[in-house]
């Protein structure tokens, strides 16, 4: 479960870096709900995808969906370590 993961959350990383390359070009791009279904599973890859790369950080639309997820992610947690 862990190496999962970790693998997840590399991948959403650089799904993250990649879309900002690809803006930076102005070509084809990642759709929104294509990044926050990766950051559904790597949160943790998501947010510093979105700190590294300066991506998505200004999108007020998109933050708000992004801490949805997050809440989605912690509630989630919180029941499976609480069963």
């Amino acid at each position: 479960m862990i190496s999962f993961l970790l693998i997840a959350n590399l991948i959403t990383f650089g799904i993250f870096g990649f879309d900002k390359l690809q803006a930076k070009r102005h070509q084809w791009r990642i759709s929104e709900n294509a990044l926050l279904g990766l950051s559904f599973i790597g949160i943790i890859g998501a947010a510093s995808g979105m700190i590294v790369f300066n991506h998505k950080v200004s999108k007020k639309s998109f933050l708000v969906k992004f801490i949805i997820v997050v809440l989605i992610d912690l509630v989630l947690l919180y029941r499976f370590i609480r069963h």
